[in-house]
């Protein structure tokens, strides 16, 4: 009945069982535990078409698996752009008995961030699918924590509800976070936003980054904490500013102009003022949503905390480079990766590739990389066909791989959207951010092989790259994809395989769909 849903707790090594009852009539689902790596059992990962057949009206299907690693995680559905209707909530995972943090706080408390559609995702699935092409557009809201507003005054068509829109409703009170003064607060911000980047801030009060996806970062002060869909932040906010007022909580839409999105606006209340009591100023202004600068310097200072550095291979057995385009195909306009979109098969690649139905997706695997010496990637491509997919990258299990993520322009002139890729079943170090065209020949060498962060979402910036590094190290098929939904409903991710002789025997209840009936 509520958005976000429960937040699930619990210690480093528990293992999670989750009963999930489908009590839609009319919807599949499915819950992907995002930032878990679901080591041993790749079939609880939720992700509908990759591990899992959908779970159908009506039945109940339990998800069980180890939290092997403290931080800041998340789920939510991963069935067709069903997340974005608000099925999704935290999971906060604690340290064993004993352990302690590198950094101390007062209190913990948890905020999601996300963008709201007053169409519902069928409507919006449909319009992407259609020809003419009709796109999703900006949010109509953004949510702090569940909790958002909108004008109803600019309603062409009073079709809502008037008790929807009264402002009088208790349910449409902002998001409220009290503090006491004088205390420090570990705030855990994350993003699953459908569309939109985001900056975060908290009136007056700087913020020190402390964890990303679950690992310690050598702390920094932000005033803005930019986050991209799929991201999970701790920072560090100390209430040490005028008592005797509530200070704005804000949220803004950056990368994207959305001049009729209104801003997420919560209050950061200082006990024990009126909880209720507005600040006393306008919410501060948000950075400039085309200025770049200030998101590629917060990328470049995420690195791992002294002393809890995992470090990387010093070299690769594979580089992958993934061009990232829009184009059309058959008159659909989609996105690709080295000119393919992706398209999920009926049957779950996890069961097929372990029972070996070899016929039920392509078996030529997609291309590692693009022509980089004759791609221009600041302009409208000429030729912006593409073909579509089902095949799957195999990597060798055990091997190191990297990923260069390189952005380009999309169908549209001066055009280059940021795309957070996230990567299921592991986490990967994040080598370097650059601007342009990779170099494969030069640019290595800037590589981080020192401290990088590791984390399982990461942000390619508009005509940017982002080089990856992770070991192929998790039997399983997964998942890669850019995390805004209506781009990877259009095509716009990849699949491993890796180890698959490795995994275990699958549990029937992730069978039933396709060729998957029976086994």
């Amino acid at each position: 009945g509520g958005t976000p849903g429960p937040t699930i707790t619990a210690q480093q090594n528990d293992t999670i069982i989750v009963e999930l009852t489908n009590g839609l009539l009319t919807e599949n689902v499915a819950i992907h535990w995002h930032g878990i790596r679901q080591i041993g059992t790749p079939w609880f990962d939720g992700t509908e078409g990759v591990t899992q057949c959908p779970i159908l009206p009506g039945t109940t299907f339990k998800y069980q698996f180890v939290v092997d690693r403290a931080g800041t995680y998340l789920y939510h559905a991963h069935y067709g752009m069903q997340r974005e209707a608000g099925l999704y909530g935290s999971i906060i995972v604690g340290l064993p008995d004993g352990k302690s943090e590198p950094f101390t706080y007062d209190y913990d408390r948890n905020i999601i961030l996300n963008d709201w559609y007053h169409k519902s995702t069928y409507e919006q699935a449909a319009g992407l699918s259609a020809i003419p092409f009709q796109w999703v557009g900006e949010p109509q809201s953004l949510l702090i924590h569940g909790r958002g507003k909108f004008n109803c005054s600019t309603l062409t068509t009073p079709s809502l509800d008037a008790g929807i829109c009264n402002a009088t409703n208790p349910d449409c009170e902002p998001f409220r976070l009290i503090a006491v003064p004088g205390k420090t607060y570990r705030l855990r911000i994350s993003s699953l936003t459908a569309l939109s980047a985001l900056s975060f801030q908290i009136e007056d009060h700087n913020m020190t980054v402390v964890e990303a996806d679950g690992h310690y970062v050598e702390p920094f002060v932000v005033q803005n904490l930019f986050l991209y869909s799929g991201e999970t932040y701790s920072v560090l906010v100390k209430a040490d500013q005028d008592p005797t007022r509530n200070y704005w909580i804000t949220s803004n839409i950056v990368g994207r102009s959305a001049p009729n999105t209104p801003p997420g606006l919560g209050v950061f209340v200082y006990y024990p003022n009126h909880p209720r009591r507005s600040p006393p100023t306008t919410p501060p202004p948000p950075p400039l949503w085309n200025n770049t600068d200030p998101r590629l310097a917060q990328s470049h200072a995420i690195k791992a905390r002294q002393g809890y550095i995992h470090t990387p291979p010093s070299r690769s057995d594979r580089v992958i480079v993934f061009l990232n385009t829009q184009n059309t195909i058959n008159g659909n306009v989609r996105w690709s990766v080295n000119n393919v979109s992706f398209a999920l098969p009926h049957t779950p690649y996890l069961i097929a590739l372990k029972e070996n139905l070899t016929h039920v997706f392509d078996q030529t695997p997609p291309p590692d990389g693009y022509d980089f010496q004759n791609y221009d990637i600041r302009i409208v491509q000429e030729n912006r066909n593409a073909t579509s997919s089902n095949g799957v990258y195999r990597l060798n299990f055990n091997s190191t791989v990297d990923i260069i993520l390189q952005n380009a322009n999309s169908m549209s002139f001066g055009t280059s959207e940021t795309h957070p890729w996230h990567l299921h079943g592991h986490d990967f170090w994040v080598l370097a951010y650059g601007e342009g065209k990779f170099d494969m020949f030069n640019d290595p060498k800037k590589y981080n092989l020192v401290n990088p962060i590791m984390k399982n979402t990461v942000p390619v910036h508009p005509y940017g790259w982002t080089a990856l590094r992770f070991r192929a190290d998790n039997p399983g098929a997964w998942a890669f994809h850019c995390h805004i939904e209506s781009h990877f409903y259009m095509g716009m991710g990849v699949v491993f395989a890796e180890g698959i002789d490795k995994v275990g025997k699958l549990p029937s209840s992730v069978m039933g769909c396709g060729e998957t009936q029976g086994l």
